[in-house]
């Protein structure tokens, strides 16, 4: 399975606003400063953060994002979702019913498809673990230093 590259944006955008607190929202060309993202895509990947209500934006020349809830109500799979949109990684098109299945009896196709079994019990536990995660448990994993970091260099670009 692969994910867009907005995923990733978008968790770090949100770990950047959980570590800043609500200081002052953060506008899309910060982010897309510190990250060297492309502002009008990225741009996209937050705003569909701010409609599954993960994130709020204030427009203006003082506007940008903050997050909507604080980082505990915040899973990584409430970003995936909301980057990704909700279908399912796999889908099912019977292609055991085409060609040499084409001609085979329909009782034979009467139980679901095993692999598309397999691979739907594989992807609910993909998105479980991901709903077992928040924002604060990936926050709780970055070194210190780090965080301070992206704390400086968001304070310099303020001034």
């Amino acid at each position: 399975m692969r994910l867009g590259e907005g995923v990733e944006w978008g968790l770090h955008c949100c770990l950047t606003l959980a570590w800043l607190g609500d200081e002052e929202p953060v506008p899309t060309a910060k982010f897309a400063a510190q990250f060297e993202l492309p502002a009008a895509y990225l741009n996209k990947r937050l705003q569909a953060l701010v409609r599954a209500g993960i994130l709020t934006s204030n427009p203006g020349a003082r506007g940008g994002f903050r997050l909507a809830r604080p980082p505990e109500k915040i899973t990584l799979m409430d970003v995936v979702a909301a980057i990704e949109g909700p279908d399912p990684a796999f889908r099912c098109t019977e292609i055991r019913q085409r060609g040499a299945g084409a001609d085979a009896p329909a009782r034979l196709f009467q139980r679901s498809c095993s692999v598309a079994a397999a691979m739907g019990r594989a992807e609910l536990a993909w998105r479980r673990e991901l709903a077992a995660q928040t924002l604060a448990d990936v926050m709780a994993a970055v070194p210190r230093p780090a965080v301070e970091q992206t704390r400086r260099w968001y304070a310099r670009m303020s001034s």
